[in-house]
């Protein structure tokens, strides 16, 4: 049988003097509909600087948040560094799994051959660049797909439930958009940490939620678990917009309301104004109501690392799509029929 070798094109380039070069998903202008902004380019590979990494790309997800650097919306996104007329990167991706191909000055604990996970910039191409201490080594025991999936939605999970939510053994949770990207991780860690777990969902979303641990899967179409008949400890709201009084009816007098989600298409605050209105309304009431900005960080990831490997979380990917279809996985994300995370796969 005859063996051919395969070269990388960029690799030559390189050897030629020529700078290597990759494929990329590229983003010219902002827009809402990623099928009219989004193209596969061929362009230069990113440079890395001091306490950066080089990797290449194997695996990266696709969240809501995509959207909203794609779209450019609500406008503060623009202004907390992503661009104020255009992209400032060429692509919206952010979370991502590879293999590290280069280091920067400064970086220790990683080095090239390392398979790694976390969050970087432009992640939808061959090469992204990501800062070391966003950053953590990928568990043998999961594929690339679903660690690409941990990056964003998997962190916003486990500070929603630890460290905003404090869920302890024997609380009642409540979990509302439980078959989402950070909902289905977030039902997991809650009762991981020993707490009933009531999932709120659709109904052909039902069995998927019951997988992942719940103790209990209501159907939003048929049941209102926000009528006031069971209190929770702490609800962890990632969609659906709800009024705060529906939510504090179904807490406790002390319970706790992490608002993660729920997003009015807005252009200026995008449902942003029901979580300041909960966190000025949580001075004047016993129950604590608010939101936060998840914190990208590697303690972080390598707590979702080491759950995975103890087998405690999982990554429900719903579906893959290879990089030139980067406009249908966010359009698959939009359409509202997801159930876990959608993958790009590179």
């Amino acid at each position: 049988m005859n063996s051919t070798t395969r070269h990388d094109p960029s690799e030559a380039r390189a050897a030629s003097g020529a700078a290597p070069t990759m494929r990329a998903v590229v983003q010219d202008r902002y827009g809402a509909d990623p099928e009219g902004r989004l193209r596969l380019a061929q362009i230069a590979r990113p440079q890395i600087g001091p306490g950066e990494v080089l990797v290449r790309v194997r695996a990266a997800s696709v969240d809501r948040g995509t959207w909203h650097l794609m779209a450019g919306l609500p406008y503060p996104v623009r202004a907390a560094g992503f661009g104020m007329r255009r992209p400032r990167y060429a692509n919206p991706g952010r979370a991502l799994a590879g293999t590290v191909a280069a280091v920067g000055a400064d970086v220790t604990g990683l080095q090239p051959g390392d398979e790694v996970f976390g969050v970087g910039a432009a992640t939808f191409a061959e090469y992204a660049c990501a800062r070391a201490d966003k950053l953590a080594v990928k568990p043998a025991t999961l594929s690339f797909e679903q660690a690409a999936a941990l990056g964003i939605s998997g962190l916003t999970a486990l500070q929603a439930v630890r460290k905003h939510g404090r869920v302890a053994a024997g609380q009642k949770v409540l979990v509302l958009g439980a078959s989402g990207g950070v909902g289905a991780f977030a039902t997991q860690l809650a009762k991981a940490d020993g707490a009933h777990v009531t999932g709120v969902c659709s109904t052909t979303k039902v069995d998927l939620v019951r997988s992942l641990g719940a103790d209990r899967a209501v159907d939003y179409t048929r049941e209102d678990a926000l009528d006031g008949r069971t209190r929770y400890d702490v609800i962890i709201d990632t969609g659906g917009n709800r009024r705060l009084a529906d939510l504090r009816r179904a807490l406790t007098a002390a319970g706790r309301l992490v608002i993660v989600g729920g997003e009015t298409g807005g252009r200026w605050l995008g449902g942003t104004d029901r979580q300041l209105r909960a966190q000025l309304l949580s001075r004047f009431v016993g129950q604590r109501l608010g939101s936060f900005l998840t914190s990208e960080n590697a303690t972080d990831l390598g707590t979702l690392a080491r759950l995975c490997a103890s087998g405690e979380l999982t990554a429900a990917v719903d579906r893959t799509y290879p990089l030139a279809e980067a406009a249908a996985a966010i359009r698959h994300l939009l359409d509202g029929r997801v159930r876990g995370k959608v993958v790009i796969t590179v």
